[in-house]
């Protein structure tokens, strides 16, 4: 039977390595060591919270410096382990498909199968348990976006990637379609390198964000995000911001979808992340009917559960108002229920306007009135259309047209 070494006789070296081929056994993408020296991180995290840049997320910047001080978080973390899972669950062409259909309500692709909070955490805890089968007892906490820990510039540190300018992680094989986690430790396992960043002149996802979120390179603005938008934020989408919102109803992966290097991204092969209750491309319409227990049911086990019932369909409401229906999407198609709208959608939208909540009931409010707006617009162009085929031609207008008076209006200098 494997006896635990002691703390004294430990070869760090090696035991990284062996942490390294575990990670890999249990379905990570690559582990990583870093220290735990984020002084440039928490310089830069202090600059975007001055500037007001976290919205309503006050959670960022209540824990003081245990976001940037590992040890204040975990007394006698030395090192972090930092861990990365690929999660793509289809090809990106499938996700941009869904994205062009405004009728479709798009999720962003790391939704979309069981809640990667769960799953990381769990595998994270079984890297641990393998190891103090290793060493014996150790100190160690995990993590996985559920506690104030810099994950990303931890995994900058330890050579997972490089921050893209749209401030993800980016790495050369995998794109940035990835989760992170953490092991806080007290084990002086030896540090890995970062790498080079490679965007290089590359503006792609600044200049695709739909809202202007990314007003830098490397700064979001994450009041205008739609990931925020649709998720952080509690209250209404400021009205400005909802024709970009577009159809995106649970986050926003614009940015990752233009990136050059997620062309290197390789579906998961990890079976927890496979897609759940065909979310990839269900219908707005059938998503809006959801009543409270639908949502429930549909969502165990997923990170969307988290918004709950109402900002839900608040989201919807606003992805309705910007959907077109199917005739829209064939600029040929031309008849009076284009003028209409498509009655699903209005019929759907109909359906919420007495809503319990005055939050669903303001954002359903707004989504008729685009509809209304655009059908009166049709209305006009068929109009003046019309008024060109039947109108008589020029030279004979011309004729019956008085000289034209080319003094100023009276009040005009």
């Amino acid at each position: 039977m494997h006896q635990p070494a002691t703390r004294h006789s430990i070869d760090h070296r090696a035991l990284a390595e062996l942490i390294k081929a575990w990670g890999a056994q249990l379905g990570f993408a690559r582990i990583k060591v870093s220290d735990v020296d984020l002084a440039e991180a928490e310089r830069h995290l202090g600059d975007w919270l001055a500037r007001g840049f976290h919205g309503e997320m006050a959670y960022m910047s209540k824990h003081g410096r245990k976001r940037t001080r590992p040890a204040a978080l975990v007394d006698g973390t030395l090192r972090v382990i930092t861990a990365r899972m690929d999660y793509l669950p289809q090809r990106m062409d499938a996700a941009q498909a869904a994205l062009n259909d405004s009728r479709i309500g798009y999720i962003s692709r790391y939704a979309l199968g069981r809640d990667y909070h769960k799953v990381m955490r769990r595998k994270l805890q079984q890297l641990a348990t393998r190891i103090s089968g290793e060493v014996g007892d150790f100190g160690y906490r995990a993590f996985c976006d559920s506690a104030p820990v810099m994950e990303k510039a931890l995994a900058q540190k330890s050579g997972h990637g490089w921050i893209g300018k749209h401030t993800n992680l980016l790495n050369r094989e995998s794109g940035s379609w990835f989760f992170l986690g953490e092991l806080y430790t007290d084990l002086p396992l030896p540090v890995d390198a970062p790498v080079a960043a490679h965007c290089g002149s590359c503006a792609a996802c600044i200049d695709i964000c739909p809202t202007r979120a990314i007003v830098a390179p490397y700064q979001l603005d994450a009041r205008r995000c739609i990931s925020y938008l649709t998720i952080e934020l509690h209250g209404s989408i400021p009205t400005h911001l909802r024709k970009h919102v577009g159809n995106r109803i649970f986050g926003c992966d614009d940015c990752q979808l233009v990136c050059p290097w997620n062309r290197y991204a390789q579906v998961t092969a990890q079976p927890d992340f496979v897609i759940r209750h065909g979310l990839d491309a269900r219908a707005l319409t059938a998503l809006f009917a959801w009543d409270e227990r639908d949502f429930e049911r549909y969502t165990e086990g997923s990170a969307i559960r988290r918004i709950g019932h109402v900002r839900w369909l608040r989201n919807i409401a606003v992805a309705l108002g910007n959907a077109r229906d199917q005739k829209a999407h064939d600029q040929n198609a031309r008849d009076e229920d284009d003028a209409r709208g498509d009655g699903a959608i209005i019929d759907a939208l109909r359906s919420r306007q007495t809503h319990p909540s005055e939050l669903v009931r303001e954002h359903v409010d707004w989504a008729l009135a685009q509809h209304a707006g655009r059908a009166a617009a049709t209305i006009a162009d068929d109009c003046a259309a019309t008024t060109r085929m039947i109108a008589p031609p020029r030279t004979a207008v011309a004729a019956r047209r008085p000289p034209c008076d080319r003094s100023p209006p009276a009040g005009i200098d």
